[in-house]
Order: C-alpha cells, then sequence, then structure tokens
C-alpha cells in the first residue's frame, strides 16, 4: 500500500472490508452496555518470554512486541482497520516524495518527565540505524540518505573458512536526519518513497529517553516510554513469567486505555493457558490449543471473536544445510512444497482458521495477486513431489542418517501441524522428519539469528504496517532485519528498490509481485498458510478484538 503526504492512507477498503467479517460468538462481542465497566481493573493476557531487553529497535518478535507497542507511543499509529492516524506528529508534509518535513506536538513527555522534541527522534533513529548498536530493526532507516554509512559492517574470513561480519560504521549519524527546532524534524530520503511515512508507527520509530542511548541493556530491563502503559514498577519484568504494566495517566493519544492495567503472563504451552481462561484466571489469550480450535466457540459462546488479519506462516529452509544446495537442494525445495496437503491441515488441524496461502503475502494486504508465475508449487501434488525428489537424487543423493528436524516454539500450538507436515513428507518422499522443540519462542530465534539449525524452521510474519513491501524487505532482502537465514538475490532486491521509488501504488505493487516471482523461483520458505486470528476472552472482560495484523488491541478492552 502506498501513502500519501495528506495523511490519508490508500487502498485500507480491502482490509476494512475483510476486518468487517469477523465473527463474535454472539452478544459477548458486543455488550459494553449491558455490563458494569470498570477503568481500572488490570487484566491478564497470554503471551511469552520477549527475546531480547525490551528496546524498540531491537524488538522484531511477537512477544516483546506486544509490550513495546503498549509502553511507546510514536509519530504515528494505526487504527484498527490499518488506517495511519498522527499521534506526536503535528504534521508530515513533502512535496516531492523524497524530502519530509515533520512536525512534533509540543508538550509530550516520557513518564520520567523528560520532554520529547524533534532532537529526541533524531537521537534515538541514530542509535537504532547505528550498527555498533546492535539494534535488530535498524534495517527500517534503509530508505533514509546516510543510512549505508552508519550501518557498514566489515566483513572477514578466519581460518576455518567461516565468514564473521563486525559492526564497521563510516559515520555515526545519517546524513538525511535532522532536527531543525524543537518540533521540526526533516528527513532526506536516497531516493523519493510515495509511502515512507506510513511506516511511521511501527515500533522501530519509537523514540527513546536520553537514559535508553546512554545504557541500553539497563533501560531494556526496565524501560520508560510514552505509550497508554508503563511498567507498574521497576523489576516488573519477572523473567519467564510475567510482566505487568498499568494504566499510564499522562497520555494523551489515539490509544487511550481502557482498563488499568495489562499483566502479561507466560506460558510455554497454551493448553494450561486455555484452562485458566475456562476458570477465569487468565482474561485473553490469542494462541489456542489445536484441540481446542473445533469447540472454542462453544466453550466460549459469547467470548469469541474470529477474523482474517495481515499475518502469515512459512516453513523456511536453511541455504547452509548442503541437502538444499544447489540444483538438487532446489528440486527438493520445491518436492517439500508440493508434498504440504495445505487444504487439509488447514480444514482439520486449524477448523478453518487458516487458509492455505497463495502467496508470500496474505490476501488482506493491498496489492495482492493471486496466480503468480510459480505459485503453483503451493498446490498439493504428491506425484509431482515424488519426480521432483527422485530427480534430485539423479543429481546429489539426499542425507537422510537423521531426521529432517523442523525447529519451533511449542507454546503456539505449533506441535500438531507440524506432525502433519512431517508425515506428508514421510509418505510422498520417502524421508523421516520430525519437531525439534523449544519451549520460548526467542530460543529458536536465537538458532537461526547464528544459523545453527540442523534443519527447518516454521516462521511467521505479523504485519507491521498495510504494504506489500513490509511482508517482503524486512524479511527477505539482503541484509534485513528479519531474514535470520540470510537469504540473497540481486535480481529480488533490485525489484524491491523499484517498487519503492514507484510514483504511484498500482506500479509499486507490481514491482513488489514481480519480486514474489523471484521467491518463488528461489523457495528460501515455503509459504504455508494465512490466519484468521481467533482469540477467546474470559467472564472478567466485556470485550475483546483484534486489529488489522492480528495483534489483540489490549487498550481497547474493557474489563468489570
Amino acid at each position: 500500500m502506498r501513502f500519501s503526504r495528506t495523511s490519508k492512507a490508500l487502498g485500507v477498503a480491502a482490509i476494512v472490508a475483510l476486518a468487517m467479517t469477523g465473527c463474535g460468538g454472539g452478544s459477548g462481542s458486543n455488550n459494553s452496555s449491558s455490563a458494569a465497566v470498570d477503568p481500572n481493573k488490570v487484566i491478564t493476557a497470554y503471551s511469552n518470554e520477549p527475546q531480547n531487553p525490551l528496546l524498540p529497535a531491537n524488538t522484531n518478535e511477537v512477544y516483546g512486541g506486544r509490550v513495546v507497542e503498549l509502553l511507546f507511543e510514536g509519530l504515528r499509529a494505526y487504527d484498527p482497520n490499518g488506517k495511519p492516524v498522527n499521534a506526536l506528529a503535528e504534521s508530515i508534509d513533502t512535496t516531492d516524495s523524497q524530502n519530509w518535513t515533520i512536525k512534533v506536538k509540543s508538550g509530550a513527555k516520557f513518564t520520567n518527565g523528560e520532554p520529547i522534541t524533534a532532537k529526541t527522534f533524531v537521537d534515538s533513529w541514530n542509535f537504532a540505524a547505528l550498527s555498533t548498536n546492535l539494534q535488530n530493526n535498524g534495517f527500517f532507516f534503509e530508505s533514509i540518505e546516510g543510512y549505508a554509512d552508519v550501518s557498514a559492517v566489515n566483513e572477514t574470513t578466519g581460518a576455518d573458512g567461516k565468514k564473521t561480519s563486525t559492526p564497521a560504521p563510516k559515520a555515526q549519524t545519517m546524513s538525511g536526519l535532522a532536527a531543525k527546532d524543537d518540533q521540526t524534524i526533516t528527513v532526506k530520503l536516497a531516493q523519493p518513497e510515495a509511502d515512507w511515512s506510513l511506516r511511521l508507527g511501527y515500533s522501530a520509530f519509537f523514540p527513546l529517553p536520553s537514559e535508553a542511548i546512554k545504557d541500553p541493556k539497563k533501560f531494556g530491563e526496565n524501560p520508560v516510554g510514552n505509550g497508554p502503559y508503563k511498567f507498574a514498577k521497576d523489576g516488573a519484568w519477572v523473567h519467564d513469567q510475567s510482566i505487568s504494566l498499568v494504566k499510564n495517566p499522562d497520555y494523551n493519544g489515539p490509544r487511550a486505555a481502557k482498563n488499568g492495567g495489562v499483566t502479561f503472563k507466560f506460558y510455554t504451552d497454551p493448553g494450561p493457558a486455555y484452562t485458566d481462561l475456562q476458570g477465569d484466571n487468565l482474561d485473553v489469550t490469542d494462541v489456542i490449543p489445536s484441540n481446542a480450535l473445533k469447540t472454542y466457540t462453544t466453550d466460549f459462546p459469547d467470548r469469541n471473536s474470529t477474523k482474517p488479519v495481515a499475518t502469515n506462516s512459512t516453513l523456511n529452509i536453511p541455504p547452509y544445510n548442503p541437502n538444499f544446495q544447489g540444483e538438487a537442494g532446489k528440486l527438493r525445495r520445491q518436492a517439500l512444497s508440493y508434498a504440504i496437503n495445505r487444504e487439509e491441515i488447514a480444514k482439520v488441524v486449524f477448523n478453518g482458521t487458516r487458509t492455505p496461502s497463495k502467496a508470500f503475502v496474505p490476501p488482506v494486504i493491498e496489492g495482492f495477486k493471486d496466480g503468480l508465475a510459480g505459485s503453483e508449487v503451493l498446490k498439493f501434488d504428491p506425484a509431482k513431489a515424488k519426480d521432483l525428489w527422485a530427480q534430485a537424487e539423479k543429481i546429489k543423493p539426499y542425507d537422510g542418517s537423521k531426521p529432517l528436524q523442523i525447529a519451533s516454539n511449542t507454546d503456539g500450538g505449533n506441535k500438531e501441524w507440524i506432525e502433519a507436515v512431517a508425515n506428508g513428507f514421510k509418505n510422498n518422499l520417502g524421508i523421516q522428519a520430525e519437531i525439534q522443540p523449544f519451549a520460548k519462542f526467542a530460543e529458536v530465534l536465537n538458532l537461526r539469528k547464528s544459523q545453527s539449525l540442523p534443519g527447518l524452521t516454521r516462521a511467521g510474519w505479523q504485519g507491521d504496517y498495510p504494504s506489500l513491501y513490509n511482508f517482503l524487505g524486512p524479511v527477505w532482502a539482503t541484509g534485513a532485519s528479519s531474514n535470520y537465514e540470510k537469504y540473497t538475490n540481486p535480481e529480488f532486491d533490485k525489484l524491491l528498490k523499484e517498487g519503492l521509488a514507484a510514483k504511484t501504488t498500482d506500479e509499486a505493487n507490481d514491482k513488489f509481485n514481480k519480486a514474489q516471482e523471484v521467491l518463488f523461483q528461489d523457495l528460501p520458505g515455503l509459504p504455508l498458510w494465512d490466519q484468521a486470528r481467533a482469540i477467546v476472552w474470559s467472564n472478567n472482560v466485556v470485550k475483546a478484538e483484534t486489529g488489522w495484523n492480528g495483534g489483540i488491541l489490549y487498550y481497547n478492552i474493557e474489563a468489570k
């Protein structure tokens, strides 16, 4: 989706229309008028241990992200339908899509009393982009002129032949970013990008108080923000147990809290969480056990909601795995994809809360195109799978001395579908496969980041902002923040860049869809399914809902 300088979103109609199809279990979805609402009651919510200290620019996984998004507020926010609205931005203007002027609202402060000015944003963005600060989301600043100088790395090859990358910035700040006065930020991009300002609601662009930049590690344990919530106290993050937030009484933005706070309780298995919900010992969850997907609407008849969202799942194939390298590896990637019965798994395992993927981007995103060249590999075709595998065997025999492992966290209800996929590989390709289980999602991410996986890995993406590019660039572009498997293809990168520089939404989406065709040629990951996010809530909650990307709108939850 592209974005104009007049702060009106283009093409959100598809998201809005699909959001309106969300179904609630009955009056519980809209019964806020029939029950007394307690604006000071703290709700409890399902979650898991965040991967990293809670710094916005270093948090790119869902469990840390849901906390960071409540603690901080940026220049923009996104309403439930994905439309950007100004938050700390008074105005965002451009005449050429390359040079931008942002006016920051005066009077905003962090909860420690420190004022938020134009300089706050400039310092925060430079901190995030500088490679020596090792922030996962630094890639989101790639469009700003001078980013290449602050993000430079030095690659060396050791005696063992392994390549090591170390930060080697040529500058400490981005040349295209400046604070002209307390309320004015000027941004010069490396090239015109009409939708650049659409990204400014994403957490990477949140402001940081000065203490965060001085001591990031310490700050990340007890962050101080400016959002609708704040830490209940120092040490509110009890590792491997919970994080407790309370309402920020000084917040004055578009996401005002309707409850007294949110306590995120960490679970390593969705089963006990579901039981806690049934006993009103947990208030809301967005992870439903696979064995409850057929019963959650009757288990919570007036307390459930399901709707299509901008979230998808893939099965990623690390390029460093010898079995999937070269021409034989390419054939095997295709064979694996043809061997997965997505339709059956979506129906039987997920009870219709997933739909088989047709591309690398979910259909709720404006510009989605069905029938892309190469996407036929997403069809279930056992005969084709066997034939491709046999072709690969003639080139290079498969090393099946150990079962093919599929790494996954066990807290997200993934065990059942992985077992179904593994059975498909066994029945259709004659290879053994099994889940490589981890109690924490962070553990899987750390192995992916260190290039240490013995087999494949489940992966997924929840939209940061409603754009085709957001499901492609951060995940698959060379050097991107969430490109853990380090996929690279110059043609793919070139098409992304051309799409960003396009003058119209249609032209941009055409380039992004062509970029997806490159992904279908290489298959660095296998698209699996797109989500219809299901949530349930306890008797303590009057109303709960998800936003455009599937994230629960915690601030909007009404308790009783």
